[in-house]
């Protein structure tokens, strides 16, 4: 309608003036509701021309959609094991802190996990103990051995020399039996010794090995009793939040609730415009939004982001093919856009709907030497138009709402 209007004013009321003070004619005579429309057709054709190519301008040029929204993550609450609740800390909708405490799962199994590797330590440790203890026993049985040992060598030494100066002194039979008893001895104390050696070999590396075993299943056992304990990774509001004492929480099926980051939707907004605008919109560009959870105000805003695909023509692999039929309705260019200055989106609700508006602007190419003279007066008009555009949105702001309060009947 503003389009029209102005588009008129210069057709219209030109055609209207030269048919009244020109040519002499006037309203409720020459001019009359029946006959408006052959005087004044030169006038309403231009207007209707001159509308049409302006509101094509106007909208290719400076794109605008009413499909904006502050989109905001939410993250299901799950544990990462299956069980059943036991404690529950929170409410249906309360305001969290990063590391409190939600829920905890029954944690019976885990706890005694936790107390079995606990004995195990313990039984390394000690074996240990009993294993130095066996070290010094068995330094004593060595002394003894050999004590034994250079006894009974020195026994045989002094037979065998007496032998030696007179042969009927000592028989041959007393001599192999000490012979005998020393290897016996010798046998004896490598015994001993491979003994000693072996609990110095468990000490050194046997029963570290089983402690370190043993710690190892005491940080695993503790990991998943941690993982009975459910709580917040970061700062937010835990909203739907109905989990009871003795419900069975799955990972996998059943959630506990949602958390709601606390910067979620409070710096970006985006924005579904329509593909014929993919070739107009950039990054950088300066954009407006009023939004219904913040009436009346206009919010200048910057265009950070377009993503480079549509969401409509997403496939994914099935068993039957997908027939381009199936996409009944045209997707949209997503526009990521950001407030031009701090603070811009406060006092705006997440998820709220909003109008948005987008302004190219040409000054670039209109500085730029080889550009030439039409063109640039061309240029010039499309940036020029965009205050009609501007003018819309602070209509649809100052009148949506009335429309949203008295006219929705909401």
């Amino acid at each position: 309608m503003l389009e029209l209007l102005v588009c008129s004013l210069l057709t219209i009321l030109p055609d209207y003036l030269y048919r009244r003070f020109v040519q002499g004619k006037r309203f409720g005579r020459e001019i009359t509701f029946f006959s408006v429309w052959f005087e004044l057709r030169w006038g309403i054709v231009t207007c209707a021309m001159l509308t049409v190519g302006l509101i094509t301008v106007i909208f290719y040029n400076h794109p605008s959609t009413t499909n904006a929204t502050v989109f905001f993550r939410t993250v299901p609450i799950v544990p990462e094991v299956n069980g059943r609740v036991a404690e529950v800390h929170v409410g249906v909708s309360q305001s969290v802190a990063k590391g409190d405490l939600l829920f905890t799962l029954d944690n019976t199994t885990q706890k005694a996990a936790v107390e079995t590797a606990r004995r195990k330590i313990a039984e390394a440790d000690a074996a240990i103990i009993v294993a130095k203890a066996d070290i010094i026993t068995d330094e004593g049985k060595i002394q003894e051995a050999k004590s034994a040992l250079q006894q009974a060598q020195d026994e045989l030494d002094t037979k065998t020399e007496l032998r030696r100066r007179n042969d009927a002194v000592v028989a041959a039979r007393e001599i192999e039996r000490l012979e005998n008893i020393v290897a016996g001895r010798e046998a004896a104390l490598l015994a001993v010794t491979a003994a000693k050696d072996t609990a110095q070999a468990k000490i050194v590396s046997l029963l570290p090995a089983e402690r370190a075993s043993a710690e190892a299943a005491l940080t695993q056992a503790e990991a998943e009793l941690r993982k009975t304990e459910v709580r917040a990774g970061f700062a937010g509001r835990v909203e739907q939040f109905t989990l009871r004492v003795g419900d069975i929480v799955n990972p996998f099926v059943r959630a506990a609730g949602v958390i709601i980051p606390e910067e979620a939707g409070r710096g970006r907004l985006q924005a579904g415009f329509s593909q014929i605008e993919a070739q107009v919109l950039k990054v950088g560009m300066v954009a407006e939004v009023t939004c219904i959870s913040k009436p009346w105000v206009i919010i200048p805003m910057v265009v950070t982001g377009v993503q480079d695909f549509i969401a409509a023509g997403q496939l994914r692999s099935g068993e039957q093919l997908v027939d381009a039929r199936q996409v009944m309705q045209p997707g949209t260019i997503l526009t990521f856009l950001e407030p031009l200055y701090q603070g811009g989106l406060d006092g705006v609700t997440p998820g709220s709907s909003c109008v948005a508006n987008a302004y190219s602007s040409n000054h670039d190419e209109i500085v730029a030497k080889d550009t030439g003279t039409m063109r640039r007066i061309a240029l010039h008009a499309v940036d020029a138009v965009g205050l009609v555009h501007a003018m819309l949105l602070r209509i649809q702001a100052l009148v949506l709402p009335v429309r949203t309060l008295v006219f929705s009947g909401h």
